[in-house]
């Protein structure tokens, strides 16, 4: 070895300046301009970007803060307030939403009611800064003993952060941001004010925000009149609203006040003697809890949002429930031979004013409105558009059309009895619900008039140019079917239904901007209700028959699938539904003139004599048919079916009635 040689030398050169042995391959070294060998450059630490990064959020963010952020938003309030919906007459029918009402001022609250939160819920609260490492590090001990999260390290002001400014979906960019409006509310507003704010907003279970909202709905009183226990009470309720709200768990809502009492008197805020003698609080006794949710309150309630705006407390919004009404729809559905079949029922004014509605059987097995929600075969029902489009085109109740078989496309439609009587007038073919006598009136007024008939009395599914549609193949919901009907009854056209009274200025010239039309009193409104009146009192929908004018229409799905009956009496227009979920048949021995015939009638039986008999105004062209006669009239005992060799039997069995009425 020679004498230059060394641990940090070889063959007389530094280590440093010979070759990488673990350098890949034919790899040529790194040489510089003055062809000496090149320094490997340096890796630059990533750290103080990093850093610089980090900085440039936190000043961002606070910038964003100084600038747009609203430091009373804890104090507004909810977007979507509570609405209490009343029927026309002022009875509840449902509460929808949650209640948020005015802030609370911690300076003007019993002590006792902010110490409560502030030792059970951030004993630092005085004297941190908007985050409490302490009160971390303790937490996470205690998680970590419990081997889950058993306790929050999130102070007060990181909680007002997270409800007033943030979402609540759990990410690390959402901790950074709490934490950075923790320090700006720190910085801007007292301790004194965010308590306030936080108060103000938090959730306490039930529906409500916010100290003053829950303790009127727990305890009936403002929140300054709160007792020790009351106190303990709510502010125990929030570290699980759901699962600590009184009325739902009263005993662990006690238990945990317990815990609230203990942890005032650890702090000093009462002794511990005052904390073991005070008796667990217990809310107020509510007689009669009104539903979040009915059939009408569920379809009715979007709109009520939209008819007002924001504010504290509980909005009450009429609607044009009928309560006396609804009752007797309930009662109609229920009693009713359905078996395990479904019902709905809408009732209306000629207007569109809803005034019951029934969407099921029960809404608390299925809040599936079946009245609005539900597109379902109308069948024969369907036939009105037909008829009133072969009105308008000129034909009369007295024309005649063939009902006879007819082909159409290799499609034949069949008369639901078998049955065909060839020549026979509109009336008839409409009382009968003759399916060849109509698709063979549709296709000779057109199917594009049919379809444009529907349109114009507010139909506003789709409906396919095909000739099945005239015998009602196309869904559509219950509702609208009965606003076209309640289009008859008005002699206008398009009634919308509507759950909300209609604005004083409806009726003067903002409502000719409305658009819409007027039957012709003579071309087809009169001759309209001619028709609707013979299927009611002798068709189809004789069932449904009143001993005052009726006016409706049966109608039956293929298969059997869907029954209906829609009418009209009075100042009442009502659509009954009858068919299953799984759109199953019915079988053969239910159809329009059967369960749904004799649920309207027992409805209406009831409805006109609570709501009076009268309706609109028919028009003068419109005469009862002498030949029809009220439901209560004796029945002659000789069939219909008899020869015509019988009649001058019958017309002395009539004249001989005469005598005795």
């Amino acid at each position: 070895m020679v004498d230059n040689e060394g641990i940090w030398s070889r063959g007389g050169s530094n280590v440093e300046d010979l070759p990488d042995p673990f350098a890949p391959a034919g790899a040529p070294p790194r040489v510089g301009p003055d062809g000496l060998p090149q320094e490997k450059p340096k890796r630059r630490r990533r750290w103080p970007l990093v850093l610089y990064a980090i900085s440039a959020v936190f000043f961002v963010t606070l910038i964003w803060l100084i600038v747009t952020a609203p430091l009373s938003r804890a104090l507004e309030p909810l977007d979507d307030p509570a609405i209490l919906l009343v029927s026309q007459e002022g009875q509840p029918i449902a509460r929808r939403g949650a209640i948020k009402e005015a802030p609370v001022d911690v300076t003007k609250l019993n002590k006792l009611t902010p110490a409560a939160f502030v030792a059970i819920e951030d004993r630092r609260f005085y004297s941190h800064w908007g985050i409490d490492p302490r009160g971390i590090g303790r937490a996470l001990v205690a998680n970590m003993q419990a081997g889950g999260v058993r306790q929050g390290g999130s102070t007060i002001t990181q909680q007002l952060a997270k409800t007033s400014f943030l979402s609540s979906n759990r990410s690390m960019k959402r901790k950074a941001q709490e934490v950075i409006i923790a320090f700006w509310l720190e910085a801007w507003l007292t301790k004194e004010e965010i308590l306030s704010r936080y108060l103000s907003s938090v959730y306490f279970g039930d529906g409500v925000y916010g100290l003053r909202a829950a303790s009127k709905h727990y305890f009936g009183r403002e929140p300054e009149n709160l007792s020790l226990a009351q106190s303990a009470m709510l502010a125990g309720v929030v570290q699980a609203p759901s699962r600590l709200a009184p009325t739902n768990n009263l005993k662990l809502a006690q238990a945990r006040s317990k815990l609230v009492l203990n942890a005032m008197a650890d702090t000093g805020v009462i002794g511990r003697g005052r904390a073991k003698a005070t008796w667990p609080a217990r809310p107020i006794y509510r007689s009669s809890k009104i539903p979040t949710g009915t059939y009408f309150a569920d379809w009715v309630a979007p709109e009520a949002r939209d008819a007002f705006e924001s504010d504290f407390g509980e909005v009450k919004v009429k609607t044009t429930l009928d309560a006396d009404l609804q009752r007797l729809a309930v009662r109609a559905v229920s009693r009713a031979a359905t078996g395990d079949m479904q019902a709905a029922l809408v009732a209306m004014r000629p207007d569109g004013r809803v005034v019951a509605m029934v969407g099921g059987k029960n809404y608390g097995d299925s809040p599936f409105n079946r009245a609005t929600q539900a597109r379902r075969q109308p069948g024969s029902a369907f036939k009105l558009f037909v008829y009133l489009a072969a009105l308008r085109a000129g034909w009369t109740p007295d024309s005649k059309i063939e009902d006879r078989p007819i082909t159409i496309d290799g499609w034949t439609p069949a008369n639901s009895d078998g049955v065909y009587r060839g020549e026979i007038t509109l009336r008839e073919a409409f009382a009968r619900s003759s399916n060849a006598a109509t698709v063979r009136l549709s296709e000779s007024v057109g199917r594009a008039n049919v379809l444009r008939a529907a349109r114009e009395l507010g139909i506003t599914t789709p409906l396919p140019n095909s000739p099945s549609v005239a015998l009602g193949t196309a869904g559509v919901n219950l509702l609208e079917l009965t606003s076209a009907y309640a289009a008859v009854a008005s002699g206008r056209y398009p009634i919308r239904a509507r759950g909300l009274p209609a604005d004083e200025e409806a009726g003067g010239f903002s409502g000719l901007l409305q658009g819409g039309g007027r039957m012709d009193n003579r071309r087809d409104w009169a001759p309209m209700l001619d028709l609707l009146y013979a299927a009611a009192n002798n068709g189809t929908g004789r069932r449904a028959a009143l001993a005052v004018p009726t006016f409706g229409k049966t109608g039956t799905s293929q298969d059997n699938r869907d029954a209906l009956f829609v009418g009209f009496a009075g100042n009442l227009v009502v659509g009954v539904w009858v068919g299953r979920d799984d759109d199953k048949p019915l079988g053969r021995n239910i159809s329009g003139g059967t369960v749904p015939a004799q649920i309207w009638h027992n409805f209406m039986v009831s409805a006109v004599a609570v709501d009076g008999r009268a309706g609109p105004p028919l028009p003068g062209e419109f005469k009862i048919p002498e030949q029809v006669r009220p439901r209560k009239e004796r029945e002659s005992p000789l069939p219909e079916e008899w020869s015509k060799g019988a009649e001058p039997l019958r017309k002395v069995l009539r004249e001989i009635e005469k005598l005795f009425e």
